[in-house]
């Protein structure tokens, strides 16, 4: 007690001086900025100064002479995308094999590194003459922004990192402990901690893959990013291999039961949840629609990069089909001005306030992509989802929710009247969701200190101790042999063969020299 009233006190008053925060955050993509500006926006709540270099702006909510802002104009992923891969929209990347996702987060991380870095305020940072005590703390994405790191290395400050995504498989090398790929899945595939062998092998050639392709491909073209930026202003610029050991701590966009347990070094924080505050009030008209909903209501949004106007018309048309035939209202986030043919029971809107939707009473199912940060929402409010992923981790995430009894899975793909009828109609009347979905939304939000209090903390900790390389495991300076114990394996396997060779050696030369005498007797014999 004395312990969390401790932490409870040091994250109300902060650091008293508010410390100097660097924050860039290049990545443009909107869901992950659900995270980060929560964080920079208690951060200068509590008295912090952040220079906060972004993509996305927060300039009009007026955060006051402590908040300065560096606005990158927005490299656009998706058009880059687009062109890559010929795709028409987001719901085209369902057909793609994982190690494409992966690839394209990887491609997608290189671009905006190397075109937030070119910025020319970016560049004023960069060579700027006096860098000694002018910042205290760089925070930044863990999402393949690695030349982000450089800037802490030439402030001479300790780095922090944000994982807008619960996990990632080379999170194993970059925090020093041995992922066990028996029961951890890689966040690119559609299984849980529970596989069959089958999924376990697929989780080792796809997990190994990523570690190969990280370590001959992407980490290379992030080192000549860097070089290209920095080569000018030092004789020599460190690898991202060296700058991310200069990471104190990371803090993890995860949390039970959303997150299944597994190995962490003592530096990977979770505080999954922490962008989800008390609801606000609804606007009127959607208020008076959910608040008459006799029999309940359903939401249905894909997230900010799924475009449901983007679905072509016999897709559309089933769900208008069923949508029709339920008791329920359905409240759509829908991107055109209009859909023809709606039901009276179904009101769409361009953009909706989801989180305080969700924690209206009335609403009793979630239609979702499986995005983190809607099922985050969805567990903290208690409503069950009916899940179609469709790219990085949603197939995952709504496994997740099936293992736990409070969701369940269709493929956009095949989706038919029957399955989308059936599986609303298994969300609303079987109380087996709900109540399961009551016990996940109790279990995520039962903690010892709040997510967003978790957070500032361990902010707080790092900026106080000037780092925290006591946190950072032995295995972050390993070379990759002596970290999975190869070097060791070679030597067991030297001494166990030795002897076995040693005897193969000598029964083959006393054949050998039988065979001789026996030819010099049948020589003299003769």
């Amino acid at each position: 007690m004395i312990l969390f009233m401790k932490l409870l006190f040091v994250c109300l008053l902060g650091t008293g001086d508010g410390a100097r925060i660097l924050a860039p955050f290049f990545l443009p993509v909107k869901s992950h900025f659900m995270m980060t500006d929560a964080i920079i926006r208690e951060l200068v709540k509590r008295g912090h100064e952040v220079t906060f270099i972004t993509p996305l702006s927060l300039a009009k909510e007026n955060l006051g002479p402590n908040y300065r802002e560096i606005l990158l104009p927005k490299y656009d992923t998706w058009a880059d995308i687009s062109a890559m891969m010929k795709t028409k929209s987001a719901l085209d990347m369902i057909d793609m094999s994982k190690l494409t996702h992966m690839r394209l987060a990887q491609h997608i991380g290189i671009k905006s590194t190397d075109f937030a870095l070119a910025h020319p305020e970016v560049q004023e940072l960069i060579y700027a003459k006096d860098k000694k005590g002018k910042f205290d703390l760089l925070l930044v994405e863990q999402f393949h922004n690695e030349g982000a790191l450089m800037l802490g290395y030439i402030y001479e400050i300790p780095a922090i990192t944000i994982a807008t995504f619960a996990y990632a498989n080379y999170f194993s090398q970059v925090f020093g402990f041995v992922n066990p790929l028996s029961y951890v899945p890689n966040v690119f595939l559609s299984c849980t901690d529970r596989m069959s062998l089958w999924e376990r092998l697929e989780n080792v050639v796809i997990s190994t893959a990523e570690d190969v392709v990280r370590e001959v491909s992407y980490y290379p073209q992030q080192d000549a990013v860097i070089r290209k930026h920095f080569s000018s202003l030092l004789p020599r610029v460190p690898t991202v291999k060296q700058l991310e050991q200069n990471i104190s701590v990371i803090l993890l966009n995860s949390y039970m039961p959303l997150t299944s347990p597994r190995p962490m070094s003592q530096n990977m924080i979770s505080v999954g949840g922490l962008h989800i505050l008390p609801p606000k009030p609804l606007p009127e008209h959607i208020k008076n629609y959910l608040d008459n909903a006799e029999h309940g209501a359903i939401y249905f949004s894909l997230g900010s990069q799924v475009r449901s106007a983007d679905m072509p018309a016999e897709k559309l048309q089933i769900f208008l089909d069923v949508f029709a035939s339920l008791k329920q209202r359905v409240l759509w986030k829908f991107e055109d001005d209009q859909l023809p043919n709606l039901p009276d029971n179904v009101k769409v809107e361009k953009w909706l306030p989801q989180a305080d939707i969700l924690a209206h009473p009335n609403v009793k199912v979630f239609i979702a992509h499986g995005g983190l940060f809607g099922m985050q929402e969805a567990v903290y409010h208690a409503v069950p989802v009916l899940g179609m992923p469709f790219y990085f981790d949603q197939d995952i995430n709504i496994k997740a929710g099936q293992a736990a009894g409070y969701a369940i899975g269709l493929d956009y793909r095949t989706i038919s009247k029957d399955q989308l009828k059936s599986a609303l109609h298994a969300l609303l009347k079987d109380p087996k969701y709900q109540a399961n979905m009551m016990k996940a939304s109790r279990i995520f939000r039962d903690r010892p200190l709040g997510a967003m209090d978790t957070a500032m903390y361990w902010i707080n900790y790092v900026v106080e101790h000037r780092g925290a390389p006591h946190l950072v495991a032995a295995g972050v300076h390993l070379p990759w042999y002596q970290f999975y114990l190869l070097d060791v394996s070679a030597i067991i396997l030297a001494i166990t063969l030795l002897p076995l060779l040693t005897l193969y050696a000598v029964s083959r030369n006393y054949k050998s020299f039988r065979g001789i005498r026996a030819q010099k007797k049948e020589a003299k014999t003769e």
